[in-house]
Parts: structure tokens; C-alpha cells; sequence
């Protein structure tokens, strides 16, 4: 299977977080508005990259021999939803440039939260999950 696009989307994400990490040391009031957009534009490269993921990198594990994968997949996309869920929540709270100028350190903390999550699911993903599709 064909899974570089899925890479891609990582790799853009975890772009954006750099980016994100690099206004917050900058001065999260002063880049209130930036930081904003950013969230907004990486709710949307998660949003396409999760529906992608269950339209066809889960349904292919599901229709693989492989039940061991199969079993992985069905883990992988039920722990998403948690993760998905706190994103869009995240997203929700700090798409307003005038939210973040007004609670930097709310943010910083919530922003610490779900970008731990979401790098430690990237990674499980990039070191198990897809190696697997690459061999189906």
C-alpha cells in the first residue's frame, strides 16, 4: 500500500507545530494572530488526514488476511477518536487570535497537552502503523 501521502500529512503537521513552537518562544501575545491561523489550518490537515485514514488505510488493514493487523488497525483508529476529539476541542478554544493574546498561559498549557499526544501518536504511527501498511 501506498502510504505517502499519509507520511506527507505528518510531516506537515509537525511542520506547523514547529512553526507554533517558534511564535509561542517569540511571544504568544504578540503572535496571537499567527498562532491562531496555524491552529486553524492544522485542524483542517487533521481533519482531511483522519478521513483519509478511515476511508482507506483502516478499511485496507480490515480487508487484509493479516488478523494480528487487522487487530492493531481497529486499535489505532478507536484510541484516535480520544486524540481527535482533544484537537478539535483545542482547535474550538484557540481559533481566535484575541483568545490566545488574552490567556497566553492557558494556551501554553493547553497547547503542550494535545501537541505531547498528538507527536507521541505520529510517532507510534510512523514506527508500527505504517510500516505495515507498507507491506500489505
Amino acid at each position: 500500500m501506498n502510504i505517502e501521502n499519509f507520511k506527507r500529512d505528518h510531516l506537515t503537521v509537525m511542520g506547523k507545530v514547529s512553526e507554533l513552537r517558534r511564535l509561542v518562544q517569540a511571544g504568544i501575545a504578540d503572535n496571537a494572530e499567527p498562532i491562531a491561523s496555524i491552529v486553524v489550518s492544522m485542524n483542517h490537515t487533521i481533519k482531511l488526514h483522519l478521513a483519509a485514514e478511515d476511508r482507506v488505510l483502516y478499511p485496507a488493514f480490515t480487508r487484509s488476511n493479516n488478523a494480528s493487523a487487522t487487530q492493531l488497525a481497529k486499535k489505532y483508529q478507536t484510541e484516535m477518536g480520544s486524540i481527535a476529539a482533544a484537537y478539535s476541542d483545542f482547535s474550538l478554544k484557540w481559533n481566535i487570535g484575541s483568545r490566545v493574546e488574552t490567556d497566553p498561559d492557558g494556551f501554553r498549557r493547553a497547547a503542550n497537552q494535545v501537541f505531547k499526544a498528538l507527536h507521541e501518536r505520529i510517532q507510534r504511527e510512523n514506527r508500527h502503523l505504517y510500516p505495515l501498511a507498507e507491506q500489505m
